[in-house]
């Protein structure tokens, strides 16, 4: 009760007026697409015809990163500001904490109308409005690609469709509503597409059926990786899964709908687009493009998130604001997930919160000379439904990939992005580890010595950079 009652009064603290220079702002999350998933990038067969019109006009993250690669902690992130330690929701099943503030309701607060449509997912078996939204349009859990139950505003609505034309009609129609309104708006529209199960709009499915996908990373090459991921790869996760449970048929076949998919949320775009131009407002609305986290496709025999591989937590995202932003411009800052709420508030001249661990990136993308970080923490724990990844302690710096199992028998991994983008060479692959006593860097300074210094000065980056994000590698917050 005390916890809740001093996030009340913070957020009373953060003042409830608003500008005339407030800009209105569009956030657009796309669930599970990877960071290439875009013909901007020059992706060999998919088409983003209307997402490359916004993509080649922005400011482009090259480095968008998540801090977990799931979906609710992910979203929880992006709304808290918050590592996954911090607000708890640790898997997709649980909601945010009532006492949490997000940036929303402090947009609400300072003078915004605010309007969430689409996929929620924390806390899935309710779809009823959350607070800091005056406009809500929201269903349950995952949802389903044709003919959801909406809640609108606590009004259940059975609608018939394509889900993704759906929440955009529905965004459009908020939109509509705000032409002749003073305040400013931000609207978070939140796609159920390219999740699982993947259900491409009538009119675009098979569109990739001649498409040759690659394959998945041969097993052979998997001999320097831990024994989970091995194993993995005939899990639910795994490239050698069973396609056939839910009529994919083969890995073929999964990966050319989960392309179909992508062209429904590039439609939604451009209408989204093509709506703003027409009333005027492209060139001075902020939009914010997104993925919740990223996917992979077959490498490390791998698919789907969770792991701290580069396809599984890097994402797709850009700025498109030409009023502040005239100019194109490819940003390799590390911009992360928990980044975005205070990016958000500081766009809207908005105080950000104490307990938002993320930065706002705006002063950068303004010229001002800032310190910005040169590494980041990524972690992920256990889900209960998906006992096929481990719990996961990691640092990622310009040059390393390092990652460290918790309450597994198994390899940590370490990868030199500059020699090894693919990370297929573990310099840590061939430590022989648990037989006797002794933590893993026990284990790496007898059997490599040469790499030992390196491992050593990661490992204690990311213990540092964990404290002073409140947390730890002993999981502390299951006390």
């Amino acid at each position: 009760m005390k916890k809740a009652l001093l996030s009340l009064l913070g957020l009373l603290l953060l003042g409830s007026t608003y500008s005339q220079d407030q800009p209105n702002i569009i956030f657009i999350l796309i669930d599970d697409q990877r960071y290439d998933f875009l013909s901007y990038l020059d992706h060999p067969w998919i088409e983003t015809p209307y997402i490359d019109q916004l993509a080649e006009r922005s400011i482009f993250f090259d480095r968008a990163y998540v801090t977990t690669s799931l979906c609710s902690p992910s979203r929880a992130s992006i709304l808290t500001g918050q590592y996954t330690h911090i607000h708890r929701v640790l898997d997709n099943d649980t909601p945010i904490p009532p006492d949490m503030i997000t940036f929303p309701q402090v947009l609400q607060k300072g003078g915004y109308t605010t309007a969430f449509i689409g996929k929620w997912h924390m806390g899935g078996s309710d779809s009823s409005p959350r607070k800091g939204f005056t406009h809500w349009v929201s269903f349950k859990g995952q949802g389903a690609y044709e003919n959801p139950s909406l809640n609108i505003n606590g009004t259940l609505s059975q609608e018939q469709g394509y889900t993704p034309d759906i929440l955009t009609d529905q965004a459009i129609s908020f939109l509509e509503s705000q032409e002749n309104t003073e305040k400013p708006f931000f609207m978070y529209l939140s796609h159920k597409s390219i999740h699982e199960d993947f259900t491409p709009a009538p009119r675009h499915e098979g569109r990739y059926k001649e498409v040759s996908i690659p394959p998945a990373t041969p097993m052979e090459n998997q001999v320097e990786k831990p024994q989970w991921v091995k194993r993995q790869r005939k899990s639910w996760h795994g490239a050698e899964r069973e396609y056939s449970i839910q009529n994919y048929g083969s890995y073929t076949s999964f990966f050319q709908k989960y392309s179909e998919c992508m062209l429904g949320v590039d439609e939604s775009i451009g209408k989204l687009t093509e709506y703003l131009q027409h009333t005027g407002q492209l060139a001075k609305t902020a939009i914010i493009y997104f993925s919740d986290n990223g996917y992979l496709m077959g490498e490390h025999g791998l698919i789907d998130k969770r792991v701290m591989y580069e396809e599984s937590i890097r994402v797709p995202a850009f700025l498109h604001w030409p009023e502040k932003f005239s100019e194109p411009v490819r940003m390799d800052n590390f911009f992360l997930n928990v980044d975005i709420g205070p990016t958000i508030l500081d766009m809207a001249q908005l105080s950000i919160p104490e307990d938002m661990q993320g930065k706002s990136i705006y002063p950068l993308l303004k010229g001002e000379d800032i310190p910005w970080r040169t590494s980041f923490i990524y972690e992920y724990f256990n889900d209960p439904k998906a006992v096929q990844t481990p719990t996961m302690f990691g640092l990622r710096t310009q040059r390393y990939s390092y990652t460290t199992y918790y309450g597994v028998w198994d390899l940590f991994e370490l990868y030199d992005l500059e020699k090894d983008p693919t990370q297929n060479d573990n310099l840590l692959g061939s430590v022989n580890y648990g037989w006797g006593y002794g933590d893993f860097l026990t284990y790496v300074k007898r059997q490599l010595p040469k790499v030992y210094p390196i491992v050593k000065k990661l490992d204690e980056e990311l213990t540092k950079e964990l404290a002073l994000l409140k947390g730890s590698r002993i999981p502390r917050w299951t006390k």
